[in-house]
């Protein structure tokens, strides 16, 4: 029985949804969202530590990877599969592991989150070592999946961070980083896809948005090694050079071109009179710092 995790206790101020209007539903559910981001609040020196570490794993050539099982493995997905083309960082370097594979995340696998043995397995499919950091995400904190992936990552070295939304977790209790919210009961008793979900987005937005702001992958705050794949992008991208240049449209246009589509290298060139080759180098030797090797 799960009678003692906050995350399957009954709401007492949500005990008659069926029977109330629809707007006051929506308000209830509204009510309860406006906890999320303080509860967030309160655990931003354990996310700090995380940043921290997964800063350093990703400097040693380490990656981010997150892991998780149902929800939680999608929202750690979803996270890592928009850094490639947000931080021009490599698929690999930011991944998403979740119980059942690829597939589950859109259709659920039954007893895939239970298999702790499996997760050990697809650590060792993607090679995980002592250089990476694993997240593991379990709004229960308890899932045999996210723990499996933990031990294993504690046995290779790796560095561990457990995301849970209940105090005191079991995944917590065995990883290097625990980030614990808080949040009560869900609306929908047990339905962990709405405050711990939404908690969990917000978190991985800031492991991953701060982390790549360690290594250089944001100047000011301009995405500059947004990948430009498409027409939208390469608006984007051009817009991007415009905001951290002021110079013009055709100007932008120009230099994207010149810098091969690196919006980064654009900005460098354009800022400081460089070539494409100096650029490249001032970034070299700034290690992908912008303001580094425009100063």
């Amino acid at each position: 029985m799960d009678d003692k995790l906050t995350t399957e206790e009954r709401n007492k101020y949500t005990m008659k949804l069926d029977n109330v209007g629809m707007e006051e539903l929506l308000f209830i559910m509204n009510d309860e969202d406006a906890k999320v981001s303080l509860a967030v609040r309160e655990q931003i020196p354990q996310i700090k530590k995380a940043v921290k570490e997964i800063i350093t794993a990703l400097k040693s050539e380490g990656r981010l990877i997150y892991v998780g099982a149902g929800t939680s493995g999608r929202i750690g997905l979803l996270d890592a599969v928009e850094c490639p083309p947000t931080f021009g960082v490599s698929p690999n370097q930011v991944k998403g592991i979740m119980a059942g594979g690829e597939y589950a995340f859109i259709k659920a696998v039954e007893g895939a989150e239970d298999n702790r043995e499996s997760a050990k397995a697809d650590l060792e499919n993607i090679s995980l070592n002592k250089k990476d950091g694993v997240v593991g995400i379990a709004a229960s904190g308890k899932t045999p999946y996210v723990l499996g992936a933990l031990e294993y990552a504690n046995e290779l070295g790796a560095i561990t961070v457990a995301m849970s939304s209940n105090k005191n977790s079991i995944i917590g209790n065995i990883a290097d980083i625990k980030i614990e919210i808080d949040l009560g009961p869900e609306v929908l008793s047990g339905s962990t896809r709405l405050k711990a979900g939404t908690a969990q987005k917000l978190i991985c937005n800031m492991l991953s948005t701060a982390s790549m702001v360690g290594i250089g992958k944001i100047y000011e705050n301009l995405m500059v090694d947004l990948q430009p794949t498409n027409n939208k992008l390469i608006e984007r991208a051009k817009k991007i050079i415009m905001e951290a240049t002021s110079c013009d449209y055709e100007t932008a246009d120009k230099y994207l071109t010149l810098s091969k589509n690196r919006p980064k290298v654009a900005i460098v060139m354009l800022l400081t009179g460089l070539s494409y080759s100096q650029s490249i180098e001032k970034l070299e030797e700034s290690n992908g710092f912008v303001r580094e090797a425009v100063e």
